[in-house]
C-alpha cells in the first residue's frame, strides 16, 4: 500500500494552502491533495441510511477515470495519520468496490482536508447543508436524514441542526416511519412518495386498521398509483365507504362507488340566508308551481321579495 499522505507532517505542510469553506454557518478551513482509500474511514454517525454499493455510480467513476468530486474529510480523531469522511461515503463506497475488482487505478482519492476534526454538530451541519443542495435531497433524503439525526441526536437538536420546528420534525420522522412499511415497490425510494401522500390525509382518521389496510392493498399491488391514494380523503370519513374500504374485498375505486351523497353546510349570516331561500325555491316541485299560477297572494309575496331584494342590492352597491 502506497499512502500518499503521511498524515501528521503532512497537515502541517498544507497549512500555508488553506482555504475557506463557507456552508452555511458552518465555515471550514481546508485543503486539497490526495490519499490512499485505507487511510479513509468511514463515518459511524452518517446521516444516510440504506445501501450505499450503486453500479451505475461505480461505471461513472470508471468512465470518469476517478472520482470527479473531492471527498470531504477530517482528520480521524482516534486514528492518526488517517481520515474521516464527512461527506462522500457512497463515492468512497463504490471506489472500493472497484478497487477489490482489482482497479488498483481506483486507489488513490482526491480529498478536501478540514484544519481540525469537527464537533459532531458541524460535521452534520456540514453534510445537510451538502445534500440539501442536490437533487436527491426533495426526492428522498429529507425523511431518512431526520429520522437518522433523531435516532443520533435527539428531537431539539435534530430539529435545530435541520432549521425546523419539532411538529415538523416528528411529521418527517412519521413519514420515514411509514414509508418503511412498503417492502414490494419495485423501485424502494419510491416509498418516501407513497407516505407523504398517506400523511396528507387527516392523521385522526388514519387508525391502525386504516394503516394496515393501505398497506397491504399497496404491497398487494392492489394499488398501484400513489397519487389514488388522495381518495381516501374523501373515503375515511364516510362510514359505509370505509367499511367497505377495509373488508378484504375492498379497494379505493369500489369504495368511492359507495360514498353516500355530500350535504352542503349552512352558511351563516345574511348570505347563508339568501342561498337557503333560493334553494328552497329551486326544490319547488314543477306540478306544485302550476297548481300555484295565478294565486294572488303567491304574487303579492313575490312582489314583495322582488322589492326587499331591489332595496338590499341598493344598500350594498
Amino acid at each position: 500500500m502506497n499512502n500518499t499522505i503521511p498524515a501528521a507532517g503532512r497537515e502541517r505542510d498544507n497549512v500555508v494552502n488553506l482555504q475557506e469553506r463557507r456552508l452555511d454557518r458552518t465555515v471550514l478551513r481546508t485543503y486539497r491533495t490526495k490519499a490512499d482509500i485505507d487511510i479513509i474511514l468511514p463515518n459511524d454517525k452518517q446521516p444516510r441510511l440504506g445501501p450505499k454499493v450503486d453500479e451505475e455510480l461505480q461505471r461513472q467513476i470508471e468512465a470518469n477515470g476517478g472520482l470527479f468530486e473531492p471527498l470531504l474529510v477530517e482528520p480521524h480523531p482516534d486514528f492518526p495519520g488517517k481520515f474521516r469522511i464527512i461527506d462522500g461515503d457512497r463515492r468512497w463506497t463504490n471506489s472500493r468496490v472497484l478497487v477489490e475488482q482489482g482497479k488498483e487505478e481506483f486507489r488513490q482519492l482526491p480529498i478536501e482536508v478540514t484544519d481540525r476534526t469537527l464537533s459532531d454538530e458541524d460535521r452534520l451541519r456540514a453534510w445537510i447543508y451538502i445534500h440539501r443542495q442536490r437533487k436527491e435531497w426533495d426526492a428522498k433524503e429529507k425523511e431518512m436524514v431526520a429520522y437518522r439525526l433523531v435516532d443520533l441526536m435527539g428531537r431539539a437538536s435534530a430539529a435545530n441542526i435541520l432549521g425546523i420546528t419539532v411538529r415538523e420534525l416528528d411529521k418527517l420522522v412519521d413519514i420515514f416511519e411509514l414509508s418503511e412499511k412498503f417492502t414490494s415497490l419495485r423501485d424502494p425510494s419510491a416509498a418516501i412518495t407513497w407516505a407523504r401522500e398517506m400523511m396528507g390525509v387527516s392523521k385522526k382518521l388514519f387508525t391502525p386498521s386504516i394503516v394496515e389496510a393501505v398497506v397491504k392493498k399497496v404491497n398487494d399491488k392492489r394499488i398501484t398509483n400513489s397519487k389514488d391514494l388522495r381518495k381516501l380523503r374523501s373515503i375515511l370519513p364516510d362510514p359505509v365507504a370505509r367499511a367497505h374500504f377495509l373488508s378484504d374485498a375492498g379497494d379505493l375505486d369500489s369504495a368511492m362507488l359507495r360514498l353516500g351523497p355530500t350535504e352542503k353546510k349552512p352558511k351563516g349570516g345574511l348570505s347563508g340566508d339568501l342561498e337557503a331561500a333560493v334553494e328552497a325555491m329551486k326544490g319547488v316541485p314543477w306540478t306544485t308551481l302550476q297548481d300555484l299560477k295565478g294565486d294572488p297572494d303567491i304574487l303579492k309575496k313575490i312582489d314583495d321579495a322582488e322589492a326587499l331584494l331591489r332595496s338590499l342590492r341598493k344598500a350594498l352597491s
